[in-house]
């Protein structure tokens, strides 16, 4: 007979601090020995001969070079039939980390949903990574507590805090009652395995945050065109670099804006989305393959790039299969090259803040 996730005693030990709705709880039918003990670290059989893999920080796993970004086809609205397969396929083809949000989707979550169905029969091959954005530790706890449920999962691999940006976020999640208190609480009760840090906004936030706590992994926007504004890879790249950190990178296509292949959206759409704070009015300027291949001759362990296609997934995979490191010529080449497309590549550093 399944028991509920939570042992009585966890149960008792998170409701005591508000976090879990009595509601989550009798929904929730998985394993209690979960909380005790954590399964071997996930293994895809067919990433050694998919890709290069290179090592995700001072976890021990050895992560592919290319890995499955929980947007694009798979954060839209009732999208199983296209999201699934591309899931399964990226298992196919011996990707063997899958990222993903509890806001990607919407309130609806449909990127762990789209992520957890197939996890439910492929748990053990993907390390699986997903994040909170709440900044207390109630709301971060209840956020884990459906992901746990969405996904199909007792457990994550990776935790992260979802999108630090400004001081004010850093301050947040370290307070008292802080999402801080919920990400170490989850880890010793090894509901999480490891944790993790996000952002795209600015590197000072994210600088502030990994030297007030030794975490495991950083999600970091990294592109051909960083270095052109409130560059990550000149202020943050040396220090995660220095402490070990498994480093993933993101938004290395921009959402396909950095890509001469992409075609900008009406003004008037981009305006209505939180993409149109740096409106594009032009193609960009490289290929996928230079695209990937700029980010990876970083010192990075892995990329994340969210496809609408399983053709995009392969042809990604295949970049992946046959990575070689770009010169320092070749990727101040590339740097020159993006600088006309860069406010365009790098929209995310263009968001309103204040408006949360």
């Amino acid at each position: 007979m399944k028991q509920p996730l939570l042992s009585a005693d966890r149960r008792t030990f998170l409701k005591s601090g508000g976090a879990i709705a009595a509601g989550l709880l009798a929904q929730t039918t998985l394993p209690a020995e979960a909380s005790r003990t954590l399964p071997a670290l996930p293994s895809n059989p067919r990433t050694v001969a998919a890709m290069p893999t290179r090592n995700l920080g001072k976890t021990g796993y050895k992560v592919g070079i290319f890995s499955l970004g929980g947007q694009a086809s798979i954060e839209r609205a009732n999208n199983f039939d296209v999201a699934v397969p591309i899931i399964e396929r990226a298992l196919d083809l011996g990707v063997n980390y899958i990222d993903t949000s509890s806001i990607y989707g919407g309130p609806e979550r449909w990127s762990e949903q789209y992520v957890g169905r197939v996890m439910k029969t492929r748990r053990n091959e993907a390390f699986l990574a997903t994040k909170t954005k709440e900044r207390t530790r109630d709301g971060s706890l209840r956020m884990i507590e459906k992901s746990l449920q969405l996904l199909n999962t007792d457990h994550v691999d990776l935790w992260q805090l979802h999108d630090i940006g400004l001081p004010e976020d850093v301050d947040a999640i370290f307070a008292k009652g802080g999402a801080m208190e919920a990400l170490v609480e989850m880890q010793e009760q090894k509901v999480v395995r490891y944790l993790g840090v996000t952002g795209h906004y600015r590197p000072d936030a994210l600088i502030d945050a990994i030297n007030r706590h030794p975490f495991d992994c950083i999600l970091m926007a990294l592109n051909a065109a960083d270095s052109h504004i409130h560059s990550f890879t000149d202020q943050l790249l040396p220090l995660v670099v220095e402490k070990q950190m498994g480093i993933i990178g993101m938004k290395v296509p921009a959402r396909g804006r950095l890509l001469a292949s992409w075609t900008p959206p009406s003004l008037d759409a981009q305006r209505h989305s939180w993409e149109g704070s740096a409106i594009a009015t032009r193609s960009g300027v490289m290929n996928m393959r230079d695209a990937m291949r700029f980010t990876l001759s970083h010192p990075v362990s892995t990329v994340i790039i969210g496809c609408d296609t399983i053709a995009q997934l392969e042809e990604n995979v295949k970049i992946a299969r046959d990575f070689t490191p770009l010169s320092q010529t070749q990727m101040a080449t590339l740097n020159e090259l993006a600088a006309p497309v860069a406010q365009q590549s790098l929209f995310f550093r263009f968001t309103d803040r204040s408006k949360g």
